[in-house]
């Protein structure tokens, strides 16, 4: 049996520590020199010391009993006495709809669905329905405080670390189909030119009548799927093609609205660890998402702006999702590395993400895209969780928060409350004025706690990476040069593999310029400048720091 692994990619390159940095000399760079490497000095020391994937298994393995026995109490299926209650309370009865599930083949943990009509004119209602977490996992319980302090689900290789217990993330909380499950909907009303027209925001019950895989949509459309399967599938979704067909149209419609705005997009493809039984990699490569996969993304970045800009003019306590403009140092930088490469940021003044986008947009699909795409992403500042909302640089949004995954992240189960006990008119002055207290800590812990998780599944990532190199230590591959420092060289493979090059390797004394981002031989004058192609040899791998080291090959 083979498991399959997807994983984020890194996003950068990382500048792990050298072991020694003789055999370079360092041009300094502009301005007081001892001034920045204090500065860089004070920055390392100030980096929180993160959970290794190890001590997170060890803390999240298993719940408290406590928080066992309260989901033991939850029922797993909503009996008919309930959904009487809760339809007379006012929750909207949306079972006629035909909602879809879209997910890759590993999903147990289904937060969201989907359903779409088209309207006269050329108009879409689009019907976005998410698990109603709130209604099972109640403020001031057992469950409530396990999943504040976890913060966010962590996923490693062939295991799930949950927020929630499994018999609440994987069952009754989950949008499996044919099952009925409470939900929280986004009805949106969108024109043919993809703008949201109105809206509705309000508890409902739905079943999900049937669910498709990412891979499935794109071999029904695009696929190089050989014909008998493609006719297979369009016979299994044969009353649910016009349906799909519109989802792809609506969310191409959504991204050009997003597009003329300045909404940045990364490109960036997947690193995939294929493992065998005893969980040792057998396989790396990297995958790009296709049109199946954005088109969950354009539906649920249009949830999360409507619920924002919805509950933002309320002014009641919330948690936002923010991104910041990026800092001017980082810019600086960013215009020297891509310079080396022959390529410019436009415009003057204040950065707008329209420039971002534009230098993007003019590296597509030539061979400095992968190179000159991270290095925009690592000048970027991270994005956070925040009571108040400051808009989102990347997405050129206004407003943005998380609303689409409460069974996964404790801020979206936030904001179900938030949203909730609007609904119910329960948001007296008094009960605010403690939300905005408890906003404010949640923004702060759910951040640390998702880059925690982050942390944790990036070292376990390049664990995988530096395993499955191991087996080709002394062979050589193509890469690209993806990062240059003052004690080395890094280098990309195809596959998605990061390397270092350690100067002191090399023949000749390396001279760093700072300034231009370039290497170059004291003596032989050989420059190695972002972007370049290289042939490296693999000479070492540190499976447990997630270090491979390279030479260029001779």
């Amino acid at each position: 049996m083979v498991n399959d692994i997807k994983t984020k990619p890194n996003g950068r390159c990382k500048s792990k520590k050298p072991v020694r940095t003789r055999r370079v000399r360092r041009r300094a760079p502009s301005g007081n020199s001892a001034r920045s490497i204090k500065k860089e000095n004070q920055r390392k020391q100030d980096k929180p010391e993160y959970k290794s994937p190890e001590q997170l298994i060890e803390e999240r393995s298993e719940f408290s009993e406590s928080v066992k026995a309260e989901a033991a109490r939850i029922p797993t299926v909503l009996s008919p006495s309930s959904i009487a209650g809760e339809l007379k309370r006012g929750r909207r009865d949306l079972r006629h709809l035909e909602i879809v599930t879209i997910d890759s083949e590993e999903t147990k943990d289904v937060d969201d669905a989907i359903s779409i009509e088209r309207l006269p004119g050329g108009a879409y209602l689009l019907g976005v329905h998410i698990a109603d977490v709130a209604h099972y996992v109640r403020e001031g319980t057992a469950l409530d405080a396990a999943a504040y302090e976890r913060g966010t689900s962590v996923y490693l290789e062939g295991r799930v670390l949950p927020m929630l217990p499994p018999r609440l993330s994987n069952g009754i909380c989950s949008l499996n189909a044919g099952e009925d499950r409470l939900a929280l909907s986004v009805l949106m009303t969108i024109d043919k030119e993809g703008e949201i027209c109105r809206y509705e925001i309000f508890e409902s019950l739905i079943r999900v009548k049937y669910k498709i895989t990412y891979k499935q949509i794109y071999a029904l459309f695009e696929g190089d799927t050989p014909s008998y399967r493609q006719e297979a599938l369009r016979e299994e979704y044969r009353q649910h093609l016009e349906d799909l067909q519109a989802m792809r149209e609506l969310a191409e419609l959504r991204h050009a609205v997003r597009y003329r705005r300045g909404s940045i997009d990364f490109d960036f493809p997947e690193t995939h660890v294929t493992t065998d039984r005893e969980g040792k990699p057998v396989e790396v490569e990297a995958e790009r998402s296709t049109f199946a996969n954005r088109i969950i993304e354009e539906f649920m970045l249009a949830a999360n702006e409507t619920v924002a800009e919805h509950f933002s003019r309320m002014r009641i306590p919330f948690l936002y999702r923010v991104h910041g403009r990026p800092e001017q140092e980082k810019i600086i930088k960013l215009s020297l590395e891509i310079r080396s490469m022959g390529y410019t940021l436009r415009g003057r003044g204040t950065l707008r993400p329209h420039t971002i986008q534009s230098l993007l947009e003019k590296v597509k699909g030539k061979a400095a895209e992968p190179i000159i795409s991270m290095l925009t992403l690592r000048a970027m500042q991270k994005a956070e969780y925040s009571p108040k909302n400051e808009g989102h640089f990347g997405l050129a949004a206004e407003n943005y928060t998380h609303f689409t995954s409460p069974i996964r992240r404790y801020p979206d189960l936030f904001v179900h409350r938030m949203i909730k006990e609007t609904l119910h008119d329960k948001m007296t002055a008094e009960r605010q004025a403690e939300l905005r207290t408890f906003a404010a800590e949640a923004a702060k812990h759910c951040s640390e706690a998702e880059r925690e998780a982050e942390s944790a599944e990036r070292l376990h990532t390049d664990r995988l990476m530096a395993e499955y190199m191991s087996n080709y230590i002394g062979e050589e591959f193509d890469g690209i040069i993806c990062n240059i420092t003052s004690f080395g060289i890094f280098v990309q493979l195809e596959n998605s593999a990061e390397g270092l090059v350690f100067y002191s390797s090399m023949p000749d004394y390396m001279v760093f310029d700072e300034k231009k981002m370039i290497a170059s031989g004291e003596s032989n004058r050989r420059k190695y400048a972002i972007g370049d192609p290289a042939r490296v040899k693999v000479v070492n791998c540190n499976i447990k720091m997630g270090q491979i080291e390279f030479h260029f090959a001779k």
